[in-house]
């Protein structure tokens, strides 16, 4: 196990960076930066964690590790962060205010960083009555705003929620949050992202856009409020792999919408091959949509303000390394000053 890094009296090196994760510095270097995503297994199986690091590492900055994702029981994303750490592939916790209360949050983050992980990603969580454990009860102690201050004032301020010290300084870590661009009420969405960064929020990734017309307008209103000089914006983006798929994020997902052409272009893709020939469909349907998602970053990276993308490829973390290659996006960058890091013990 590495130690924690040691604290420095010099103020200079204290407060050059928040965190010193390569994500924060791909950032200011003023790279365009790529996170994915990886999904525990619901076991303790870590060589499914381990297939999936092969499929994401060189190919994103920075893999976000889902929190009981829909209330379903999983391997812990601490625990799965710090084999991501050893493994060389940087990793970004999420935390939800669901399942802990302030004390086993504080504790978690601070816990989290003398494993050497440095970001984390502030999230109210799926309700737990789509999980696997419907009639757990949420905790809730804090929102997912309260969370980012709290995070904030640990790492800034070197204090606990309830105000006392922490002695040899709180947890350096980059803090992250969510956004969904057409949630209802739509008018409303830049004024909920603007609280979360006057909360202390230093990234932001939002759920997936299929409909670039509609995120542009949103971008518009943000970039006039000045909050992109303020936050780093990472655009959700994911592969379609199928028209069921398709029709079930615009139909049953809240925030998502795919446009009628997207829909109807997965499933062009499968025409004039046999209805019977299932692997040839799902190939065709498949190459269509990690080219639709090329084209989408493509277009993402002309919008002002946008700083990156976050790649949701869901249960199809192979579909990452053909879609950062083909937007060009391969290899990503080394940032100049980046520490060499502490070896782990053996896996």
């Amino acid at each position: 196990m590495s130690a924690q890094p040691e604290r420095k009296d010099d103020a200079a090196s204290e407060s050059q960076w928040k965190s010193g994760s390569n994500l924060e510095r791909v950032l200011a270097d003023g790279h365009f930066a790529v996170t994915g995503e990886l999904g525990p297994p619901k076991s303790m199986n870590t060589d499914i964690v381990r297939k999936k690091i092969g499929q994401l590492k060189g190919f994103v900055d920075g893999a976000n590790i889902t929190d009981n994702q829909t209330g379903i029981v999983r391997l812990s994303s601490i625990g799965t962060g710090i084999i991501l750490e050893q493994e060389g592939l940087e990793a970004i916790i999420q935390m939800t205010c669901r399942d802990r209360n302030r004390l086993a949050m504080q504790s978690d983050l601070m816990g989290a960083n003398i494993h050497d992980i440095k970001n984390v990603l502030c999230l109210s969580g799926d309700h737990q009555s789509f999980g696997n454990h419907p009639g757990a009860k949420n905790v809730h102690d804090v929102d997912s705003m309260q969370l980012i201050r709290m995070v904030q004032e640990m790492r800034d301020l070197n204090k606990f929620q309830g105000g006392e010290e922490i002695k040899g300084g709180g947890p350096r870590m980059l803090i992250g949050t969510a956004a969904s661009p057409f949630s209802s009420p739509v008018e409303m969405r830049p004024f909920r992202l603007a609280k979360k960064v006057a909360a202390g929020a230093d990234f932001v990734q939002t759920q997936m856009i299929f409909d670039m017309k509609l995120f542009k307008e949103y971008m518009k209103r943000v970039v006039d409020m000045g909050l992109h000089e303020k936050i780093k914006i990472l655009a959700g983006v994911g592969p379609l792999k199928s028209p069921p798929m398709a029709r079930f994020l615009n139909s049953d997902v809240p925030g998502i919408i795919v446009p009628e052409e997207c829909i109807q272009r997965i499933d062009d893709a499968g025409k004039g091959i046999d209805a019977d020939d299932k692997e040839a469909r799902t190939a065709a349907y498949r190459a269509e949509g990690i080219k639709l998602c090329i084209e989408q970053i493509q277009e993402i990276q002309e919008i002002e303000g946008v700083a990156g993308i976050h790649i949701m490829a869901i249960l199809w973390e192979a579909a990452v390394e053909p879609i950062v290659r083909g937007a060009g996006l391969y290899p990503r960058p080394v940032p100049a000053d980046t520490p060499t890091p502490t070896p782990g013990p053996a896996a």
